[in-house]
């Protein structure tokens, strides 16, 4: 992997993971991804990181789409299945699953495959010139089930379809208004006000952020397929933890807790 294209760093309990392709408007390569993968791979276990945010580099977009050039270069080889499959946004399962909690913040195109990478992500700020679309229907490609399962979740099935029926474009008020994004900010104010939810988010337990998120999980699943077994261990969890203590005792002494993870 060429380490410019996906920028990492770690700072204050937050992972910054930043889409660098600046010249193409951070244009999803198959090496971006699978740069970004092995980053969380390794902030999955790892106690300094407690949140994470996603952005792009250069100010004009977040992921315009996927590398369309990559796509016709490999048209004819073994991997195009494969690539079809990325192009329809369909391969995010690395974000989804992620135990703790993400951020997408967004400023400019957000496309095709960066919106799949956007609502696989927990929330999403964005700026007020961000732009959402999903051109797969002028593409003559189908968008994956699991991506359009997050979509239909967070729009619902009438705004999904007009998203992905008409290809259209939408802007940051119209995204907030049915619920494809969670806040919009100036856009200089992206980074700062996407940081401040992250600090907020890793100032509190982490067992009680992880038992959230798995739960907010199951309650997405049909109600067969729910493990309320797991749900139930993680609020255990949290009840005997070490956290909860202080949280209790940071109360009583009217401080700031200082939760540890345990």
């Amino acid at each position: 992997m060429r380490e410019e294209s996906v920028l990492a760093r770690v700072h204050d309990g937050i992972g910054w993971i930043t889409f660098n392709r600046p010249e193409k408007h951070n244009a999803l390569s198959a090496e971006m991804w699978t740069g970004a993968e092995r980053i969380l791979d390794a902030w999955e276990n790892d106690d300094a990181v407690r949140v994470v945010v996603l952005t792009g580099a250069g100010g004009k977009a977040f992921i315009s789409g996927a590398d369309i050039g990559e796509f016709e270069s490999r048209q004819n080889s073994a991997g195009v299945e494969e690539e079809n499959q990325r192009l329809s946004g369909d391969d995010k399962a690395k974000l989804s699953d992620f135990p703790k909690p993400t951020i997408a913040a967004i400023r400019g195109y957000c496309l095709g495959s960066g919106l799949a990478v956007a609502i696989h992500a927990d929330l999403r700020i964005a700026s007020e010139d961000a732009q959402f679309g999903i051109p797969a229907g002028r593409m003559g490609l189908a968008y994956g089930f699991p991506s359009v399962k997050r979509l239909v979740d967070l729009v619902g099935p009438a705004n999904a379809g007009m998203i992905l029926y008409t290809g259209e474009r939408i802007g940051s008020v119209e995204a907030a208004r049915i619920g494809l994004v969670n806040r919009v900010v100036a856009d200089e104010s992206l980074l700062e006000a996407a940081g401040k939810i992250a600090h907020t988010i890793a100032d509190n337990a982490p067992l009680s952020i992880r038992a959230s998120k798995l739960t907010i999980a199951q309650v997405l699943r049909d109600p067969g397929e729910r493990d309320l077994k797991t749900v139930m261990q993680a609020g255990l969890a949290c009840l005997k933890s070490e956290d909860h203590r202080e949280g209790r005792t940071a109360f009583l002494e009217k401080r700031s807790p200082a939760f540890r993870g345990r």
